[in-house]
């Protein structure tokens, strides 16, 4: 099993280091799959979530404006599965990196692209994944504490990939 995840302090960080990574990749001629977030800012300090679908798929709004005085998770739980299905239209063996924004709870509790991780191991396909602190023991269990930590830097995460990869670039 060929998965590595990396894990920032900083809101948004994480989003960047991954969206960063992705545009080496397909820089470097890799084919991408997965999904990477993109963030923007709105009125009350909330930011909208979008995710675009690496492989040439929609960008996916996946928050939901849920009002000013709304507390707590505004995923769109419809809009999440929406990118796991465009996600896992362009899933194949093909494929050199799959990559995935977040393992959130939706992963923990065995929904959102969980499964295409397990598929994208079945394949082959050296994955990447990004994990916060409260679903670091989730995503551990999950991988039965093979993953490999990767400093939360493009470069780093190339140079994984690389060792990783079928063929070295």
């Amino acid at each position: 099993m060929r998965i590595a995840y990396t894990t920032t302090e900083g809101k948004g960080d994480l989003d960047l280091v991954l969206a960063r990574f992705a545009q080496a990749a397909q820089a470097a001629g890799l084919r991408t799959c997965g999904v990477v977030q993109i963030n923007s800012e709105c009125a009350g300090g909330a930011c909208d979530m979008d995710v675009q679908v690496l492989g040439g798929g929609p960008a996916i709004r996946i928050s939901q404006n849920l009002g000013p005085d709304a507390r707590g998770c505004r995923l769109d739980p419809a809009a999440l599965e929406e990118a796991v299905g465009q996600v896992a239209a362009r899933l194949d063996p093909g494929v050199d990196v799959f990559i995935l924004n977040k393992f959130g709870k939706h992963e923990a509790d065995g929904r959102g692209f969980r499964d295409l991780i397990g598929q994208a191991i079945a394949l082959d396909v050296p994955v990447v994944s990004g994990v916060n602190g409260l679903n670091r023991d989730a995503f551990v269990d999950f991988t039965g504490g093979i993953a490999e930590f990767v400093p939360p830097e493009p470069d780093a995460l190339m140079a994984w990939l690389r060792r990783e990869a079928r063929q070295p670039a």
